[in-house]
């Protein structure tokens, strides 16, 4: 009986050690960690916009041209035409104004991006002086673009004047346009240079063109300035009643004149342009430009500048003055500092 309980105890033993020495309960697993967050990437800066490309939508261009039967209206609207195909986002318009008088305020009271200006009228602008000597202020806002074509100061006089140089005018009766106008201005500068003022006239006459013209025909006159494109239409209508001459101007006075006025240059009007004078003619002029105000975008004037000049054979389709806009003129007679975009396009193609 010992024995039977004793194998019995033992038996419970064993079994007990067989379940303490059983596989553990796993363990829970521990908590995952939270996954690391991506790096944030920084957000990209928007791209540079190249202000050569810049497309300028909703920009309107307002160029001030002159009367609808000048030679800047129809220069104007090939500009605006070129413009509107070629520099992205632009709607340009030529508007009919008064010419460069009245285009001067347009551009210094912000009224128009571009106009057409004689070079001369824009330094009396520029300097507040001429015409503008009496404002408050000079109107400094102008930065020229081009210049385009020349308007040449011709002395019209008649063949038996016995006028055959500026020193001649001496004792004449001379018409030196229309009083404040360019041409009298042109007059008074050309005189001063060669040591006349008007004192020394026969009489200074101020007339238009038109009227100096019918004088001239009447022999009331002797002779006359007239500031304007060849061939003038008012000169040839004078030589079809009447000999007349054109007086030349001695090269080394031109340069006298230049060297005082940065607007003036040295030009010939070519044998043939007017009845009776066959050979080509020494004189100065003054010069179409085109300005614009101070404070215009870079490079949209950089744009406009150079669509202007590659697409020039579309001005020249339209007048003839298109064949004097070129690289080799655009800086030649220009009289106030040239706008920063324009003067990028010409120091690139070395028109400088």
């Amino acid at each position: 009986m010992k024995k039977k309980l004793a194998l019995m105890l033992a038996v419970m033993m064993m079994l007990a050690l067989l379940a303490g020495c059983g596989s553990p309960a796993p363990a829970p697993a521990p908590a995952e960690e939270p996954a690391e967050a991506p790096a944030e990437t920084p957000a990209e800066e928007p791209a540079e916009t190249d202000e050569l490309t810049q497309d300028y939508s909703d920009m309107f261009v307002s160029i001030a041209t002159g009367g609808t039967g000048g030679v800047y209206f129809p220069l104007g609207g090939a500009l605006a035409s070129i413009f509107n195909s070629y520099v992205p986002g632009v709607t340009a318009n030529a508007e009919s104004t008064g010419a460069s008088v009245a285009n001067v305020d347009l551009v210094g009271q912000g009224e128009s991006e571009i106009a057409f200006i004689q070079n001369d009228i824009t330094y009396y602008a520029y300097t507040g002086t001429e015409m503008f000597a009496d404002r408050p202020a000079p109107i400094d806002n102008l930065r020229g673009m081009a210049v385009i074509y020349p308007e040449l100061i011709q002395i019209v006089a008649l063949a038996d004047a016995g006028i055959e140089s500026v020193e001649d005018l001496a004792g004449k009766d001379v018409a030196i346009g229309a009083p404040g106008s360019g041409t009298e201005a042109n007059a008074k500068h050309i005189l001063a240079i060669h040591g006349l003022s008007y004192d020394d006239l026969g009489k200074a006459d101020f007339l238009s063109f038109a009227e100096a013209a019918d004088q001239l025909k009447n022999k009331q006159i002797h002779a006359a300035f007239v500031t304007a494109g060849i061939p003038t239409a008012a000169i040839t209508e004078v030589a079809t009643t009447a000999d007349i001459v054109i007086v030349p101007i001695d090269p080394g006075k031109i340069a006298e004149l230049s060297s005082e006025y940065p607007f003036y240059v040295e030009v010939s009007i070519p044998g043939g342009t007017y009845p009776g004078n066959d050979g080509d003619i020494v004189t100065t002029a003054v010069q179409a430009m085109l300005v614009v105000p101070a404070d215009l975008p870079e490079g949209l004037v950089y744009n406009m500048t150079r669509a202007m000049f590659e697409n020039r054979q579309e001005i020249i389709d339209t007048h003839a003055r298109g064949n004097d806009i070129t690289l080799d003129t655009a800086l030649y007679g220009m009289p106030i500092e040239v706008h920063p975009g324009a003067a990028r396009y010409y120091d690139e193609v070395g028109a400088n």
